[in-house]
């Protein structure tokens, strides 16, 4: 029970965290700033139980290369759960993310962050496995923009996303041998 009000709480704190870098934000905001859509869909060439949990943070510390290296906040030792909070280097700046949904049962991952004057962002991850050799992804990212300054990064990091299946498919599957890496 202890463990369940310390997520809650994260969870609580991170999320007024971030409304109120939202709302500082949009009061400093001189001008629209931008919201952006886009996802993708792949499939990958293995058994749901091998796919699904490298869509944690943690988990995804096996694929996603060497700039994906969470710092996890909460829970210690770092394990993937849903209310898990960490965050990621950008350069200069750092991330706060929340995973606000971590049900394998279901197949559903979803993730929020910000980057403070930057940028807001969720992430929705839909897994299917009607067929057991496959895993069926789909990835759908939500960015706004904190400030009209930040307008052309987050245009421009929405259409990477959209671009983004084949290298994500690709990671997945060579973590997973699936495709033999190139001597």
């Amino acid at each position: 029970m202890k463990v369940l009000y310390v997520v809650v709480s994260l969870v609580v704190l991170v999320a007024a965290i971030i409304l109120f870098l939202h709302w500082h934000s949009r009061r400093a905001a001189r001008g629209p700033v931008v919201h952006v859509e886009n996802g993708f869909e792949f499939i990958v060439r293995a058994p749901y139980n091998r796919v699904a949990p490298l869509f944690g943070a943690h988990g995804e510390r096996a694929w996603g290369g060497e700039h994906w290296n969470p710092q996890f906040l909460h829970p210690q030792p770092a394990q993937d759960v849903e209310g898990e909070v960490f965050t990621v280097a950008h350069g200069h700046t750092r991330s706060t993310w929340v995973n606000t949904a971590f049900d394998l049962q279901s197949g559903h991952v979803q993730y929020v962050y910000v980057i403070p004057d930057i940028q807001a962002v969720l992430i929705d991850i839909h897994l299917r496995h009607d067929d057991p050799a496959i895993t069926e992804v789909k990835v759908v990212y939500e960015r706004t923009a904190l400030t009209p300054s930040s307008n052309a990064h987050v245009y421009e990091l929405g259409q990477k996303d959209a671009a983004s299946a084949a290298e994500w498919q690709t990671a997945i599957e060579r973590y997973l041998g699936v495709i033999k890496t190139k001597p």
